[in-house]
């Protein structure tokens, strides 16, 4: 779209190796896997969209090898595809652990709405599930079935949810949450095998805790899809590497969203962000620059996650901090915590308190020291602080 907009005239073709339009994944672990909304909600443009803006999609089938010499893409049913500019936004694909029994019936993972209508089948009111992995897939899907009556026992490393991200301080207020909301929470675990006869009846952990159930999710994370882009001179490390302008080490690639490890101008790293509103933002920013704007994608990542009736917010990239601020009370819930080095606010976790989350991203973009006891204090407006 955003190519048209900027009035590129000239002809476009999008690939997707799913049979479906481009849809929205968030609602996969939520609204969709309830049954609250339906799919053609979750769409990225209707169905007409693309025709009336002269977009061609090949859909179902698969980009299988990158020539950048000749510049053309060749998809799995043999078709070439001759390009000027070529974006791989390829995302990300779950992992799959070696467990003994992953093959059973009964054993999903959560990538795809094929997935999420699985998933969806099994969930009905008295059966049990476990869930495996307590990160924003993990946490998501125990809440949300749950919500449809499901019993569910999570089996995860760790102490905490989403520990690796938050730390075992906020983690463990959502651990609570879910605790209260009856989920069984089997922490510093992991799964040693599925058994069953031909599906899944129970699932065995290392620690030797042996857990019956009618179905399993699997969420350990994910891994970006860089295959298209090997053996073709285009950079890998951790994904697809590109600069500030979504531009690869080769001339006429660029890459965008969840399989992009690009630099951010704002934390003067490489970063990789595998959340919605990233992969939104991004791509448009990777066709302007296709056309020649030369603008640096600096947007401050952010993204949600309900949970229940909690609405956890986050903005910011870390992956370490020296200190953890908090404003408000971990106690009732209502609270933004800064993780901060050297003083600087890298990022801002909040929970049932979006306000404060927005309000934080100046912050994070001023790239300056505050100190603790402002961040602390309740009446000092955060945007005065950047």
């Amino acid at each position: 779209m955003t190519l048209r907009e900027e009035g590129y005239e000239g002809r476009v073709v999008l690939v997707g190796e799913e049979l479906h339009l481009p849809y929205e994944r968030p609602p996969l672990s939520k609204e969709y896997l309830r049954g609250e909304v339906a799919f053609e909600q979750a769409l990225v443009r209707a169905f007409d969209f693309y025709a009336e803006h002269d977009i061609e999609t090949r859909l179902g089938v698969r980009a299988v090898r990158l020539d950048p010499a000749a510049r053309i893409v060749e998809l799995a049913d043999g078709e070439r595809l001759e390009y000027e500019k070529v974006l791989i936004a390829t995302g990300a694909r779950n992992r799959r652990p070696d467990i003994a029994g992953l093959a059973l019936e009964g054993v999903f993972d959560l990538r795809t709405v094929d997935d999420a209508d699985r998933i969806r089948a099994e969930a009905r009111p008295g059966r049990k599930a476990v869930v495996v992995g307590m990160g924003f897939i993990g946490s998501e899907v125990a809440a949300s079935l749950r919500q449809l009556e499901v019993e569910v026992a999570v089996v995860a490393p760790g102490s905490a949810p989403l520990e690796r991200l938050l730390g075992e301080e906020v983690g463990g207020v959502l651990a609570e949450i879910h605790r209260e909301k009856g989920v069984e929470l089997l922490f510093g675990d992991s799964v040693d095998a599925f058994e069953g006869s031909n599906r899944v009846e129970r699932v065995v952990t290392r620690a030797g805790r042996t857990i019956e159930c009618d179905f399993a999710v699997i969420g350990v994370g994910v891994e970006p899809a860089v295959e298209l882009a090997a053996a073709t001179g285009v950079e890998l490390d951790n994904g697809i590497v590109v600069d500030e302008y979504c531009r690869t080490s080769v001339e006429g690639v660029y890459a965008a969203g969840d399989v992009a490890n690009h630099y951010h101008p704002v934390f003067e790293r490489r970063i990789r962000v595998e959340h919605w509103d990233n992969a939104l933002k991004h791509g448009p920013a990777a066709a302007r620059n296709m056309l020649g704007k030369d603008e640096p994608y600096e947007d401050i990542p952010w993204f949600w996650s309900d949970q229940y009736d909690t609405n956890l917010q986050y903005a910011g990239f870390h992956t370490s901090w020296d200190e953890l601020v908090v404003r408000g009370s971990l106690e009732e819930r209502s609270f933004v915590a800064f993780y901060c080095t050297a003083g600087r606010v890298l990022a801002a976790v909040a929970v049932n308190r979006g306000k404060d989350l927005r309000r934080s991203i100046p912050l994070i973009k001023a790239r300056r020291p505050v100190q603790p006891a402002k961040l602390r204090q309740p009446d000092i407006d955060l945007r005065t602080l950047a």
